[in-house]
């Protein structure tokens, strides 16, 4: 199983479901997308969607066999083109978490604000860190650990900031992830991934505010093939929200679909092509 994270995000928000399908007997893969975590950050500022896929292409080639994708957010559009337009039959299912592609334009709008608000300057402390996030995801408790926060931030002198590439959401990236407004394209390439046969799974945030049910309705309207299920509790966020609801979402549809290999656990952090 491949997990591809969030725009944002990096690998390591998949640790915990990544360990709860390693022992289901998943091997697990989580990678870090190009411009987070602790892959390399574009020199061309080239962060289309077509290029995190082809970034996951190369990791896919080292694979003994065909990876179930399991894309949150920007990792679920990347998990759309690569199986559905770049490289047919490359995985063997595909899990879109809180993610379709007529998405909800106010939620996206929200998620880009939050990003974009102290991309530049920072935060002064690991509080107002925990003080913006609490504030996003007011449903979620305050994290009490804050040195768990310092897995997606770097601190740069006396301030903390994000760790992946401003370019990514400030407008100056040369090549922006422009695909993620092609509703069409994006819903051709889940009808072929269909059409070939691939199981799909969409997991849904009961209290998403981009993918909201009247989305999800048309989204299973127009595919009906694709199963789902709503994880109460949960924002956009879903595997962090409700972690435990969300792995036994994953591994239920897996039970009917996939036979595991083996239990490894294993992490990637790709620099890009």
């Amino acid at each position: 199983m491949v997990f591809l994270h969030g725009g944002g995000q990096t690998r390591r928000s998949w640790t915990k479901v990544a360990a709860a399908v390693a022992e289901r007997g998943f091997q697990a893969v989580t990678i870090d997308l190009r411009g987070h975590g602790e892959s390399d950050w574009s020199d061309e500022g080239d962060y289309r969607v077509v290029s995190f896929a082809r970034d996951v292409e190369e990791v896919l080639r080292g694979l003994p066999t065909k990876p179930v994708l399991v894309g949150a957010s920007l990792g679920g559009f990347t998990s759309m083109l690569l199986a559905g337009e770049l490289s047919p039959g490359i995985a063997s299912a595909v899990v879109l978490v809180d993610i379709v592609p007529n998405m909800e334009q106010s939620g996206a709008a929200r998620i880009h604000n939050f990003m974009a608000d102290r991309v530049e300057t920072g935060f002064a402390s690991l509080d107002e860190v925990a003080d913006a996030i609490a504030e996003y995801n007011p449903h979620r408790p305050r994290p009490t650990d804050l040195d768990g926060l310092t897995t997606n931030l770097r601190r740069r002198g006396d301030r903390w900031y994000w760790h992946w590439d401003p370019q990514f959401i400030n407008g100056t990236a040369a090549f922006p992830p422009i695909e993620v407004t092609d509703a069409e394209r994006m819903h051709h390439a889940v009808e072929a991934i269909l059409r070939d046969g691939v199981p799909m799974l969409l997991v849904r945030g009961k209290m998403s505010d981009l993918v909201s049910q009247e989305r999800a309705d048309e989204f299973l309207a127009r595919f009906p093939k694709v199963e789902f299920t709503d994880v109460r509790g949960a924002g956009h966020m879903v595997a962090g929200d409700r972690n435990d609801h969300f792995a036994t979402a994953v591994l239920d549809f897996l039970a009917r679909h996939v036979r595991p290999d083996d239990g490894q656990v294993s992490t990637a952090a790709p620099t890009h092509p």
